[in-house]
């Protein structure tokens, strides 16, 4: 029965959003929470089946690679499912009020939002590469309509930015798909590595095509015209789910080829190149971040910066390298969402989110402000937090390769991080004026700052379980360096 777990981890939360979107507003009431929780119980199940047991793989109709399609749940992949049943499943809390049934879209979000759930679980099991080509565009078809629901007026011009942006990235993926089954006949990632490495001028243009068309997809610098528009104008639970989960997948893609198939053309100038977009990344993003006026582009901005953590693996490649991207992965996904609802509360009392108009707000949404300043400790890279830990084990990879200069910009991209969160965090603080501001809506209610507490609590908490999660993470893929 294991065997069919990964099978479960995909088409329930699928399924159920096709069902959603069939039933529409007859079955919003109950249906969500169900999907939700069901999906969340066979991620765990997953995750515990793999740490107790080791990989599982599963051949799709019975047929083996290269003619058949293979499911793998290694420990990169389970932990990010794990990740994406957390964030997945207190966003989906979140949204139980914030698109309920008083919300004339609901049954459209809950729909996208289940099949976007289902997309990125097969995303991160699939074992080949057009099956991953075919789960990024399912993630991106289901990810663009959710921008559209803060209103076409609002998000219309950064939807198609991002659209334009997706399919550029796709088709340069898909270049490099075809191109690689030319040299190998295959596409199982077990199978193509051999290939390119020994493919000469047509396996590098194969695996350039991917590496490029993933960093498209992923808004790593400077493809990340597209993100800020698109993560601060969509609805907070959307921005949270797009930030924490959908560009980290195509991350998470760019680790998995470069210590799969692609180890064998793992060229040091082009590792360079790759840690200087992600340093450039951090400094850029941290900037643009700090000079926002709004607090969701704030937010969205800091989403380029830390991205670009996760880039610094590449030019170091050693086993704290790896760790520390993955785990960074992990800790800014609950960190972010964290943000994003605490933003979107914001957003919902003030009726804007002008940063420079947030004065006096932490007598009003105090629980929501001290779960951004929590998740805010973890962005910094603060004690005791997650993204502590990460950063702990990419500065130690930095000086224990020689590359000191990755430290300093990890050292930097914390105090960057330092200063757009305390901006914030100062306005809001600041004696309010004479007069209450004028609101547009009532306080959110509980349920919509309980999620982003609980994300905030789980940055901070992941400082205290890494051993256990880098356990089930497992060492750094052979042949990789």
């Amino acid at each position: 029965m294991t065997e069919w777990v990964p099978v479960l981890v995909v088409f329930v939360p699928f399924l159920a959003g096709v069902v959603q979107f069939m039933a529409g507003r007859r079955v919003i009431a109950w249906w969500p929470v169900l999907a939700s929780v069901a999906t969340v119980a066979v991620s765990l199940w997953l995750t515990f089946a793999v740490a107790a047991g080791g990989g599982i793989e599963h051949f799709m109709g019975g047929w083996q690679p290269p003619l058949g399609i293979a499911l793998r749940a290694d420990g990169l992949a389970t932990v990010m499912i794990l990740l994406t049943a957390v964030v997945g499943g207190l966003v989906s809390v979140y949204a139980l009020e914030a698109h309920g049934t008083g919300d004339p879209r609901a049954s459209h979000f809950w729909a996208l939002w289940l099949m976007l759930w289902g997309s990125l679980n097969a995303l991160f099991l699939s074992a080949d590469l057009f099956n991953i080509y075919v789960t990024l565009e399912l993630v991106t078809l289901a990810a663009i309509p959710l921008v559209l629901l803060a209103g076409p007026e609002k998000t219309v011009t950064a939807a198609l930015r991002y659209l334009q942006f997706a399919l550029f990235g796709s088709l340069l993926y898909l270049a490099g798909v075809a191109l690689t089954y030319g040299l190998a006949g295959s596409l199982d990632l077990a199978l193509v590595g051999p290939a390119l490495t020994d493919g000469g001028i047509t396996g590098a243009v194969a695996a350039t095509c991917m590496v490029v068309g993933l960093l498209v997809k992923a808004a790593v610098f400077p493809f990340h015209v597209w993100l800020p528009a698109a993560h601060g104008g969509a609805p907070a639970a959307v921005s949270a789910i797009l930030s924490a989960l959908v560009v980290k997948a195509a991350v998470y893609l760019l680790l998995r080829l470069w210590t799969g198939p692609l180890a064998g053309l793992a060229d040091g100038l082009v590792a360079q190149l790759m840690g200087a977009l992600g340093a450039a990344a951090i400094l850029y993003g941290s900037i643009q971040a700090f000079r926002q006026e709004r607090l969701k582009l704030v937010v969205a901005y800091s989403t380029v910066a830390q991205l670009g953590y996760m880039l610094l693996f590449f030019p170091m490649a050693v086993a704290q390298a790896w760790e520390g991207a993955v785990y960074h992965g992990l800790s800014h996904g609950v960190a972010k969402a964290a943000l994003f609802l605490a933003a979107g509360n914001v957003l919902v009392y003030l009726g804007h989110d002008r940063v420079r108009d947030l004065k006096g707000l932490d007598r009003s949404l105090s629980v929501s402000l001290l779960a951004f300043g929590i998740a805010g400790v973890s962005i910094m890279g603060l004690p005791p937090s997650g993204g502590f830990i990460a950063k702990w084990l990419l500065l130690r990879a930095s000086l224990e390769t020689g590359q000191w200069w990755w430290a300093v910009v990890l050292i930097s991209g914390g105090l960057l991080a330092a200063a757009y969160i305390f901006r914030v965090l100062r306005y809001a603080f600041l004696q309010a004026p004479d007069r209450p501001p004028a609101t547009t809506g009532p306080i959110p209610p509980p349920i919509m700052a309980l999620p982003a507490t609980l994300l905030a609590l789980l940055a901070i908490a992941l400082g205290f379980t890494a051993a256990p999660l880098l356990a089930l993470l497992g060492g750094l893929p052979e042949g990789t360096g």
